[in-house]
């Protein structure tokens, strides 16, 4: 019998950026019961938002599948430590690299102490994430545009170029996306407009990197029960946070996970760059 899961969640709220512990219910992001192949032995990777949701449950997969992992994220040491301890747990190493990375500095810091303290680099996993809801563009300030974009796209292209000179042939970028970025979203219109950034980065640095031997993907999931969620929305929208989709519930960051293991292992995905995954629920997205 699968596991049952929630529809929805009760109305709820927290202060930015969330803590998984606040949460009810608790997300399903350890991944318990995954069993590894060895699909990742050996290799070393660094996931930005590695602290909680979709970051901790792929953090938890990969070191499962054999890879020693680096999280970068911002101030959750709670949250980071738990994630350590379940990467440690699967007999993997663990580095944790908290920071804003919002700053064009930290973006390059984190890939250098990851590449030290790991010995090198071979999947990056470019995850973290801000979002505010808004009624109206007219309610959208510059401040919080030039944030989202600071987090959710600059981001990627900083930590993607550090990591560069480290990524040899068979190395893999995997880019968190969204269903906002597909359709767009007519209260999130700065996330959903990075999201739709990240997806043409995806496709153009897949072409800069095939020469390279270096795959460059991305999973653009629908709506993920995480801490971003009563952090950043109306407790009246995290009571109904799912019920859109044909399931009508909200995935569990353990459901999504999966998805980066595909793309980061050579031996499923050696043919597949420039994709986005889109887990979302039963929606069809025409054109």
């Amino acid at each position: 019998m699968p596991e049952e899961r929630n529809a929805t969640p009760p109305p709820q709220r927290q202060p930015y950026p969330g803590r998984t512990g606040e949460m009810a219910p608790e997300p399903r992001d350890e991944m318990r019961g995954y069993q590894g192949r060895g699909l990742l032995d050996g290799k070393r990777a660094l996931i930005t938002g590695g602290d909680s949701g979709i970051g901790r449950a792929v953090a938890v997969a990969f070191a499962k599948e054999g890879a020693d992992v680096a999280i970068a994220y911002l101030t959750e040491h709670e949250d980071a430590a738990h994630t350590g301890k379940l990467v440690e747990s699967a007999g993997r190493r663990c580095v944790l690299l908290p920071g804003d990375l919002a700053d064009r500095d930290h973006c390059a810091s984190v890939v250098e102490q990851a590449v030290s303290e790991l010995g090198g680099l071979d999947v990056v996993v470019n995850n973290v994430a801000y979002q505010a809801p808004v009624n109206s563009l007219e309610e959208l300030t510059d401040e919080q545009w030039e944030h989202t974009f600071a987090v959710n796209i600059h981001s990627y292209y900083r930590v993607t170029k550090a990591a560069l000179p480290h990524l040899r042939e068979g190395g893999a970028v995997i880019n968190t996306s969204s269903i906002n970025g597909l359709r767009g979203n007519k209260s999130l219109i700065d996330y959903a407009a990075t999201k739709g950034a990240i997806n043409a980065f995806t496709y153009s640095m897949a072409q800069a990197l095939v020469e390279r031997g270096i795959r460059v993907n991305a999973v653009a999931p629908g709506p993920v029960w995480t801490p971003l969620i009563p952090a950043t929305m109306p407790e009246e929208k995290v009571d109904a946070f799912g019920q859109q989709v044909p399931m009508k519930r909200a995935a569990d960051p353990d459901e999504i996970a999966p998805s980066y293991v595909f793309f980061a292992a050579e031996r499923m995905s050696s043919y597949y760059t420039g994709e986005v995954l889109a887990p979302i629920g039963g929606e069809t997205l025409p054109g």
